[in-house]
């Protein structure tokens, strides 16, 4: 069987991820803080990555300054922090967490939480959900989007894939899909509890509805060449199928069955993005030869341009009226080709660079707009990047081995 496959990029991942952080920000405006570990009966290994995971935690926030030093006990002099964070790891038939905020001025303990998880695999959500509370008891800026899952698919071998879990630091990895040829994740609800994917392991590629918790699938829909989910609102998601060869967004109601047909392009429509709330969407096309962002109404036939430079911005996100697009900024082949990403309004103006250096691909939006997730690629090496929009931070995680095909978060 043949596959149409479109403007799918390949990265890779690491086995076991530890963080290298490159942040950009003013020193004054973060707590500086301290951390002592009071962990007892965890072994070295998992009490060092557990360090390195909660010093990432702060780090990634934008809020703290945190002190490298892995404090054991209060002996240290602590005058020029302004919080120490105490915490205690344990690890039985779960694993436990305390974390304690003590303001160094007062000397006092201003706040104190305990935690479990069932699953000691998990245990890097124990470190995301308490570095969120401090953060909030503090009163910055929510930084709730590290406790999310990060879904993603890669390839294992030729025609086979498999569809992981992860937190966004991917320490926690889990197989959730595997045998076959599983592609495209994406969530198909708030909550993260069920996610569309494309199965092309029978005659027809296949898009199915995933609960995480049960196992439960159901059948959404089937069609010849391709058939791919790109953006989810409420029971309705923007698809590209090519039922005749030619790639096109439709919109399917998933609980009806209904499919509108969106565009009708003699090449290339896909990668469909809700914007302005959902009555218009971006998409890729190439009416000019190559591909571009594109806008489109719903309810209308009209279509605007949005970009005007690069020639081949061959990815975007939307949330709200701001979409990130990947945008190629040389001649050349793809292999030494410059893609940078680029933030604007729905609209196609403000426009302004995120990123300068390297190949910067799969640009996507946080769950609240706050944050771009992006894959870059610099000579031999990749990473995973984060972007914070407000205070422009940005965050680095090296990648390497098995090849990406797509991920969502």
């Amino acid at each position: 069987m043949r596959f149409l496959v479109i403007f799918i990029f390949s990265f890779y991942l690491f086995a076991d991820v530890d963080a290298t952080i490159r942040i950009e920000k003013d020193v004054e405006s973060r707590s500086r803080v301290a951390i002592i570990d009071g962990s007892v009966g965890v072994s070295p290994n998992i009490n060092s990555k557990f360090f390195e995971i909660l010093l990432a935690d702060l780090k990634i926030s934008g809020h703290f300054l945190a002190d490298k030093t892995h404090y054991m006990g209060r002996g240290a002099d602590f005058s020029s922090k302004d919080y120490i964070i105490k915490y205690k790891f344990s690890i039985e038939d779960s694993a436990s967490l305390n974390i304690q905020l003590i303001e160094v001025s007062s000397d006092k303990q201003i706040m104190s939480k305990n935690y479990n998880i069932p699953s000691f695999s998990k245990y890097p959500f124990l470190v995301h959900q308490a570095v969120s509370d401090i953060n909030q008891f503090l009163k910055y800026p929510s930084i709730s989007w590290i406790n999310r899952y990060l879904v993603f698919s890669r390839y294992t071998s030729k025609k086979q894939s498999e569809i992981i879990l992860s937190d966004y630091t991917m320490n926690y990895r889990k197989v959730i899909i595997s045998g076959g040829l599983n592609l495209f994740p994406k969530w198909a609800d708030k909550n993260q509890r069920t996610l569309y994917y494309t199965s092309y392991n029978s005659l027809i590629p296949t898009l199915y509805k995933l609960n995480i918790y049960n196992g439960s699938k159901i059948k959404i829909a089937s069609s010849e060449g391709m058939l791919v989910c790109s953006d989810v609102k409420g029971s309705k998601i923007l698809v590209t199928m090519a039922p005749n060869g030619q790639p096109d967004i439709y919109e399917i109601d998933t609980l009806s069955g209904v499919k509108n047909r969106l565009t009708s392009f003699s090449g290339i429509d896909v990668k469909g993005r809700y914007v302005d709330g959902g009555d218009s969407m971006i998409f890729i096309s190439n009416p000019l030869g190559y591909a571009n962002v594109y806008k489109k109404s719903l309810y209308g036939t009209s279509v605007s341009q949005l970009v005007y430079h690069g020639k081949n911005n061959n990815s975007c996100d939307a949330y709200g009226k701001s979409i990130v697009y990947s945008s190629r900024e040389t001649k050349s082949g793809y292999s030494k080709n410059r893609f940078n990403i680029y933030l604007a309004s729905s609209n196609g103006y403000n426009t302004k660079p995120l990123t300068s250096t390297g190949s910067n691909q799969l640009p996507t939006f946080s769950s609240d707009g706050s944050v771009v997730l992006y894959v870059k690629s610099r000579g031999n090496s990749s990473s995973i990047g984060y972007i914070n929009l407000k205070d422009l931070k940005t965050v680095q995680f090296p990648l390497s081995g098995r090849k990406i095909q797509s991920l969502d978060w």
